[in-house]
């Protein structure tokens, strides 16, 4: 089986998943905050050897106020305990997005993990928070227009390369499968640009229960795909 280089989750339904257990929506977030873990671990003895998760995007500051303060405290938890998942597994940790509107303490956590994990040779584990795709770009604009004023680059050697430099996702390879979860069917402002040759991979599973047989599932129908021309191989359209 040829297993993508580098994955993309937007992990998505947490909130309905606690609902039809009759809990609380902050609840289907600490439980999709362990599975991050799970699959971490699954995806590295698979093979694949970046992976990036889309955690809390621009327009998630638009929910409930409680529900945004729960998921700050579970992302100031979180931290904690990626540094020890990241030492056991020996995992680099980065972060993409615009961290400036987080809190003091959580930039301090975030440069402190990215730090600590900046050397270890295992899965490249990249979390997107506070990050939105039309954001990224236009920071990389400004940039990018900064450094052509101030005469560092002149505007007719802007190529993809280039811009690519700009981006959040620098020196990281683009994604070759994008899976979401819950059903929905649309990108939600995640990796535009990035996504412009990635195969994409929709299932009605919710995060939570999103397991390593999910995950060999969505690997399976990337295997069926026709990468040069587009659709399924030939004798593969049942798979």
């Amino acid at each position: 089986m040829n297993i993508p280089q580098h994955v993309a989750i937007i992990l998505d339904g947490n909130g309905r998943w606690a609902k039809s257990k009759g809990m609380p929506r902050n609840y289907g977030h600490a439980q999709g905050s362990k599975n991050v873990e799970k699959i971490c671990e699954e995806a590295w003895r698979m093979g694949i050897k970046y992976l990036t998760v889309y955690a809390f995007s621009t327009e998630n500051w638009n929910r409930p106020k409680d529900e945004v303060d729960a998921l700050m405290k579970l992302l100031r938890n979180y931290m904690k305990t990626c540094l020890k998942t990241a030492k056991k597994n020996d995992m680099k940790i980065r972060v993409i997005g615009d961290l400036r509107k987080l809190d003091e303490d959580i930039r301090s956590r975030i440069a402190e993990l990215e730090e600590a994990t900046k050397d270890n040779g295992g899965l490249n584990f990249q979390i997107a928070i506070n990050y939105g795709s039309r954001d990224e770009i236009i920071r990389g604009v400004k940039k990018l227009a900064a450094d052509c004023a101030a005469g560092k680059l002149q505007a007719e050697d802007i190529d993809d390369q280039i811009f690519e430099c700009y981006l959040d996702t620098h020196d990281i390879p683009d994604p070759d499968l994008m899976i979401r979860t819950s059903g929905e069917l649309r990108l939600s402002n995640f990796l535009l640009w990035q996504l412009a040759y990635t195969e994409f991979y929709f299932t009605d599973v919710l995060w939570p229960d999103f397991s390593k047989e999910e995950l060999l599932k969505a690997i399976e129908h990337y295997n069926a795909r026709d990468r040069r021309y587009g659709g399924v191989k030939e004798g593969q359209e049942d798979v």
